[in-house]
Formats: C-alpha cells, sequence, structure tokens
C-alpha cells in the first residue's frame, strides 16, 4: 500500500505533467483575464493591507521605544511632585509652600547605594527667553555637564558647559534646536545672547530636543506624566543663584511660593540587572523622610518592557484585521472557481472519459488557484512595501517593513488559495464523468 502511495505522488509530481498543467492553468486564467484580475484583487488588497498595516504598528512601536530608550535604560528618574489642596493645609500658616526633591536627598542616596554611578540633579523653571523681538516660552532647566550623558542627547552644534563653567556659575546656556529656530530662525545662535527675566545669557551649543517623560510615558501607554516645552540649559549653580529655590507666582488678587531645590534628579544603575532593585531601595531612602509623598519615579526599563508588550499587542491586533480581508480573497477565489467548475463541467467530462485520474482533475484546478492567489500575492507584497515608503513620506511617520512580514503575508496567500481551491478541485474531479459530458 506504502509502493502505491509512493507511486501515486510521483506520478502526480511528475515534471512534465506538471508543465503541462501550469501551461495549461496559465490559459485557462488567460481566457477569463478580467474575471482573473477581480478575483486576484482581493488577495493583492490582503497581501498590501497585512504588511502596511505592521509596517505602520512596527514603526510606531519603534518610536516610542526609541522614546524610552534616549531616558535611559539603566536611569531612576525622580521628580518633585506638587502636594495636593489637601495634603497642604498644614503648610499655609507659613505662605511658603516647602516640597520635592533636595540636595540631602541626593547625598543620602551616593551614600547608601553603591550600585548608583551618576547622580544628575536638576532645576526646572518656566520662563520667557527673549532675543531682540522674538519671544519663546521654555523651561529653563538647572542642569550638571554630564547630563548629556546620562540622557543620551546629541549636540547639533557647539558645546555643552564644562565643569569650570558650573563651579564659577558663569552665564553660559545650550538651547534645544527648537528654541534655537524660534530665536534665531536665520543665524546661527552660537556666540549670541538670549535674556531670561533680568539675566543675559551666552548661547555656547545646541542640542536635539529632549523627549519629556510624559512623551514616554505616553507612548509606553500610559498617561502623559508631565508637559513638555521647549528647554533651555544653564548650569545648576546658576539656577540656583539667578533664580533662588523660592518660586513666586502671581494670580489676580493672590500670590503663591513655593520653595523646591530640585525639581528632578536622574540616577544612573552601574548594571541595568539592578535598576528595578536599586529603584525600590531609592524609594525607601526617599518616603520616611516625609510626611507626604512629594516625588514620583519613572524607571524607564520598565516603561520599555510595557512598550514592548504594547507593540506586540498592537501588531497582532493590526495583523488580525490585515488577515481578515485575507479572508475575504480566499472566498472570492473559491466562488469563482465553483463557476469555473460549472462552466468547465463538459471539458471536465471529456478529460475524465479520456483517461484523465481524479489527482490530475484536482492538481490542475489547484494549480489554477495558487496562480490567481500566488500572482496576487507577488503583486500584493510589492504594492504592501511601497506603500509604508510614501505613507513615511507624506506623513512624516516612521513605518519599518520587517522581512518577515512580506514572507507572512506571501505564504499566508498561498495557503489561502491552497485552502480555498481544494473544495472546488474535490467537487470537479468527483463528477461523474458519464453526467458530465451530458451538461450543456
Amino acid at each position: 500500500m506504502a509502493l502505491l502511495d509512493l507511486r501515486s505522488l510521483i506520478v502526480l509530481f511528475n515534471p512534465g505533467k506538471m508543465r503541462r498543467a501550469v501551461a495549461l492553468g496559465f490559459k485557462t486564467i488567460w481566457l477569463h483575464r478580467l474575471r482573473s484580475v477581480l478575483t486576484m484583487l482581493g488577495i493583492v488588497f490582503g497581501v498590501c493591507s497585512v504588511i502596511a498595516m505592521l509596517a505602520v504598528g512596527e514603526g510606531a512601536g519603534h518610536e516610542a521605544q526609541e522614546q524610552i530608550r534616549r531616558l535611559g535604560s539603566q536611569n531612576i528618574i525622580l521628580r518633585s511632585v506638587k502636594p495636593t489642596e489637601g495634603e497642604r493645609l498644614s503648610e499655609e500658616q507659613s505662605r511658603v509652600l516647602e516640597y520635592g526633591l533636595t540636595y540631602n536627598d541626593m547625598r543620602r542616596i551616593e551614600n547608601t547605594l553603591p550600585s548608583v554611578r551618576v547622580l544628575a540633579p536638576g532645576r526646572i523653571i518656566r520662563s520667557h527667553v527673549f532675543h531682540a523681538t522674538r519671544r519663546v516660552d521654555a523651561e529653563i532647566v538647572g542642569v550638571v555637564p554630564w547630563y548629556t550623558g546620562i540622557r543620551q542627547m546629541r549636540l547639533r552644534a557647539g558645546r555643552f558647559f564644562s565643569h569650570i563653567e558650573l563651579e564659577s556659575h558663569l552665564n553660559v546656556c545650550v538651547v534645544g534646536e527648537n528654541v534655537a529656530s524660534r530665536l534665531f530662525p536665520l543665524m546661527s545662535p552660537l556666540g549670541r545672547n538670549i535674556r531670561v527675566g533680568s539675566d543675559y545669557y551666552k548661547v555656547i551649543g545646541v542640542v536635539e530636543s529632549e523627549a519629556g517623560v510624559g512623551q514616554a510615558a505616553a507612548a509606553a501607554g500610559g498617561s502623559d506624566s508631565g508637559s513638555y516645552a521647549p528647554r533651555v540649559y544653564i548650569p545648576l549653580t546658576a539656577a540656583r543663584t539667578r533664580f533662588g529655590e523660592i518660586i513666586i507666582s502671581r494670580r489676580a488678587g493672590s500670590f503663591e511660593a513655593e520653595r523646591v531645590e530640585l525639581h528632578e534628579a536622574i540616577v544612573q544603575v552601574e548594571h541595568i540587572e539592578d535598576v528595578e532593585e536599586t529603584a525600590h531601595i531609592v524609594d525607601g531612602i526617599l518616603a520616611p523622610q516625609r510626611r507626604q509623598k512629594d516625588y514620583e519615579m519613572i524607571v524607564p526599563l520598565e516603561l520599555l518592557r510595557q512598550a514592548e508588550r504594547t507593540k506586540q499587542i498592537f501588531n497582532t491586533v493590526l495583523g488580525a484585521i490585515a488577515a481578515i480581508s485575507l479572508l475575504v480573497g480566499g472566498i472570492g477565489i473559491m466562488n469563482i472557481m465553483l463557476a469555473s467548475v460549472t462552466e468547465r463541467t463538459r471539458e471536465i467530462g471529456i478529460r475524465r472519459a479520456l483517461g484523465a485520474k481524479k489527482r490530475d482533475i484536482i492538481l490542475q484546478f489547484l494549480i489554477e488557484t495558487v496562480i490567481l492567489s500566488g500572482t496576487g500575492g507577488v503583486i500584493g507584497v510589492a504594492f504592501g512595501v511601497a506603500i509604508p515608503i510614501v505613507i513615511g513620506r507624506i506623513a512624516n511617520m516612521t513605518t519599518i517593513v520587517t522581512p518577515w512580514a512580506p514572507m507572512l503575508a506571501f505564504s499566508i496567500s498561498a495557503l489561502v488559495g491552497v485552502v480555498f481551491g481544494i473544495y472546488p478541485a474535490m467537487r470537479a474531479a468527483n463528477m461523474d464523468p458519464v453526467e458530465a459530458l451530458r451538461h450543456e
């Protein structure tokens, strides 16, 4: 029995017979060109949509992960959080609200944790920045010289300030490229002065715009935990000297004073595997020193893992939606092949009468369905690779066509052709030759 099955397979896949069957399949499809093209369109759109939607999803996921990576996988970001109205009732008598991170907190963290490699404290003051008649509402960020290395920021021009400038409290600054383009649209900002309040700062560098913590949290699927504005970076010592530690905000009929030593701090851990454990220890160091929690902790490594899970879910949903169109295309192929069986009933009867076996009829109809789905798959792959490129240029968004997406889409299209071609082929092969010959 096994020998007979082997012989049947050899006969079925005889090269000469296969060539004749393929040639006949192309000839039959060419005789019904319009119908064949309309049938293939379902597969073309299905394959195209699978590749394009996966490319868009991959690009969105890549951008989200890049934003989080720029925060640093080995970093722990601490931010001061203003207490709510209920939590700060006891502070009303002093008229100065004190909250947030302090320099003592930084010293305790550095002295307690040997796994901490770098600390980068920072102050953030919202203010207007002027140059001539131009004005930008920006965040003035007081940081240390090694801040760019921790946040993986790239200089576009000039340099960042040095340790000497930090220790000397000098009025130098590095502006974000969005600030530079708005204050200096037709000239280089290097060597020019900008005004913040009553003080002037010399621009010594331009850095790429920094991804905000809130943006990265939102990209990972969470809520935006903070606003993000164009930034101007000055030495932390200059920020402390020029702005002080008490920030006064005036409103209609009242004013509010806040004392904040540090608005944010970045703790860099030496080994990435120690990040989450270190985050728990840092929380344990800071929490007992406070009556209420006036800080928040962001761990980019956790956000990165969350973004990866979100991307997987997103790609699965997009792929499933696009696969439905492939299913519709497969149904179209089955429908047209069933109609073809009915039309060619007499042809089938003649072939059976001349000695064709059932397997020959099955092979013939399967080849025709595979040609339809395979040709549609090739065209769909070409469109599917081209469309993300067009989307990226028109919409200015990142799209990534991974190598496995076209292969997966084409494989599914070929499988759809085989699966949906089996029933029509079996129906044609099981026809009674005598009844088929009588068919008009």
